[in-house]
């Protein structure tokens, strides 16, 4: 039903070069060779890519799960097809330096591109991005023996990767894990344990399969400084580096989940004939700070992916009430009057303003995160690039948490607008939730990133990413020129003391035996938090397009322009109020939630 467009043709160019000047990226030596064409030229293969070859089978995959045949898993072909070109076109190398076979681009450029294919199909998505995500663990953290036997061929795409934490007795709690890796006389090691919920962990679509894998090694500290990692490969390569045979891991059934059906999600045996091969990353007992690498970059991209798909369930619903006529708005009311297409209704525009509020401030906010990402890479002082970095690692939460938490809501307005129809198999918008309601549990729920802002990311370092965060929306705000903008920001501005005195507070309850209180309110300082940051981040758009606004005569243009600044008043007027709750919790020491016994449900 939905058109065949998956971004509106002014979204992304406006966000990379209007709000974040991605353009002056190039004038870095390591971008140089880079203009706003060969972006462009990039966006515009990413674009045809995935509307070719990703969005025709995303309904078909769905309905056609992955199938576990007793000795390999079997899926529709179309996915073997979209990944062939997917890696042939060398975007799983895209961030990488030209003499590793890469494209040396942004990640502001790739976090784009990465758009185009989370709104056509996140399933077949699944494979590429675990596997740019593992890339990226070896790169930083292996050793140029285990980084020269999988890098390039994961890099080709020829090898494909995965991250192997859960348990089926630990989910989150990574400290209880029971997965052990012994120690061989000549220096290797031999993993034995079960991982599930692994996404992408046994598929036809690669040579092989690299697992990261968290492990313990006997003897060593308990909890998480216990916790080593090691790649652990489907098959194992013999001394030339050719691929040799089976390993010890096994698939052992393929989980069904509500949404993301076309990748396959596993349950995974290793060692069960204690000959797991397996090569540790690094040194012993740091595996967890390791994967944290792997977890904070796939946390901005889960971010990311669910506001695309909140996206494309919110393009969805606009094409369907532009289509669909239903009832009558005054003057034209009369019985022999015809139907107005439901768009016109009032209600529809709050649904819909809702969901582009929801969709592009989450667009918007993670584009913000990937260019710290270029900003902190490309900085030259020290003292500078370290405060960028408190600010991102400060944000991260909110880039995992807030779009994973209000894409699906987006996605389920969308329903609301189809009616009916929204929550039938014969249209997508109800498949979109079930792939979005994924999001909120992926890369570490959204409760577990409400904790870690509130008892860690706040006061690291004496607060400095609060004092940055604050210094950049100071920025902002004040070098406003627009008169509509200039009064959303002059509604922002009183949350911001508002937040001030909360933190204020915080800070000496935090000292006492009130603290146990924020375990049950992290989510409400998570609420404060986000929606001050989302409403700035739609400031800084609503901004540029007033500024805009006058310079062109382009009626689409215009009215893009237009929906910009109208979303924003509806995210502030609309949205922003609601943590006054949220602020009257926290302020009181709210104790409703750590005072309720488990006896009393």
């Amino acid at each position: 039903m939905a058109a065949d467009t998956l971004i509106n043709d002014f979204e992304l160019p406006f966000q990379l070069y209007d709000v974040l000047g991605a353009e002056t990226l190039t004038q870095h030596p390591k971008f140089a060779e880079h203009s706003r064409e060969t972006f462009d030229a990039v966006l515009n293969t990413a674009n045809k890519m995935a509307t070719d070859l990703f969005l025709p089978h995303n309904h078909i995959a769905d309905k056609n799960e992955p199938q576990f045949e007793g000795k390999k898993v079997s899926m529709i072909n179309d996915v073997k097809v979209a990944f062939d070109a997917y890696r042939e076109s060398g975007f799983i190398a895209g961030r990488y330096n030209f003499e590793d076979g890469g494209m040396q681009l942004p990640e502001t450029v790739m976090t784009a591109v990465a758009g185009y294919f989370m709104a056509a199909n996140p399933s077949t998505t699944a494979y590429p991005f675990l596997t740019t995500a593992a890339i990226n663990v070896i790169s930083h953290f292996a050793s140029d023996e285990i980084k020269a036997a999988f890098m390039p061929r994961m890099l080709a795409g020829e090898f494909t990767g995965t991250m192997a934490l859960t348990e089926p007795h630990a989910g989150s709690s990574l400290a209880d894990i029971k997965t052990t890796a012994v120690k061989q006389a000549d220096g290797s090691y031999r993993v034995k344990g079960s991982k599930i919920y692994i996404s992408g962990g046994d598929h036809e679509l690669s040579d092989n399969i690299v697992h990261l894998v968290l492990a313990k090694i006997p003897g060593g500290p308990g909890g998480v400084k216990g916790i080593s990692l090691f790649a652990v490969p489907k098959y194992r390569l013999n001394d030339d580096l050719s691929i040799g045979e089976r390993n010890d891991v096994h698939l052992t059934g393929l989980i069904h989940k509500l949404g993301y059906r076309g990748a396959t999600s596993t349950a995974l045996s290793f060692g069960d004939e204690g000959a797991c091969h397996g090569y540790l990353i690094g040194d012993e007992h740091f595996g967890l700070r390791y994967m944290f690498k792997m977890m904070n970059e796939a946390r901005i991209a889960v971010g990311f992916g669910a506001a695309m798909i909140g996206y494309r369930g919110y393009q969805y619903s606009l094409d369907y009430a532009k289509d669909r006529t239903q009832g009558r708005i005054a003057p034209n009311n009369k019985p022999e009057d015809d139907a107005t297409a439901i768009i016109q209704h009032g209600d529809v525009k709050r649904m819909l303003l809702a969901q582009k509020a929801y969709s592009e401030g989450g667009i918007s906010l993670c584009l913000y995160g990937s260019n710290l990402i270029d900003r902190i890479n490309t900085c030259e002082d020290a003292t500078v690039k370290n405060e960028l970095s408190e600010l991102l690692d400060l944000l991260t939460p909110v880039l995992k948490a807030w779009p994973s938490e209000y894409g699906p809501k987006a996605n389920d307005l969308g329903i609301q607008v189809l009616g009916g129809a929204g929550y039938t198999r014969e249209y997508h918008a109800e498949q979109f939730w079930r792939d979005n309601r994924l999001n909120p549990i992926h890369e570490g729920t959204n409760g577990v990133q409400a904790l870690d802002l509130s008892f860690r990311k706040l006061w690291q370092k004496g607060g400095l990413g609060i004092q940055i965060l604050k210094r950049e929306i100071t920025q902002d705000l004040e070098s406003i020129t627009t008169p509509e903008t200039a009064k959303l920001a002059g509604k922002l501005t009183p949350y911001m003391g508002e937040l001030h005195e909360v933190l204020m507070h915080l800070s000496k309850v935090l000292q006492t035996e009130k603290a146990v209180t924020l375990t049950g309110n992290a989510q409400a300082l998570m609420n404060i938090f986000a929606s001050i940051v989302v409403a700035w981040i739609w400031i800084r758009q609503a901004s540029k397009a007033e500024q805009l606004l006058g310079n062109t005569d382009d009626t689409e243009q215009r009215d893009f322009y237009q929906g910009k600044i109208q979303a924003a008043k509806y995210f502030i007027d609309w949205e922003l109020p609601l943590i006054k709750r949220d602020i009257a919790i926290l302020t009181n020491d709210n104790a409703v939630c750590t005072d309720m016994q488990a006896a009393w449900f």
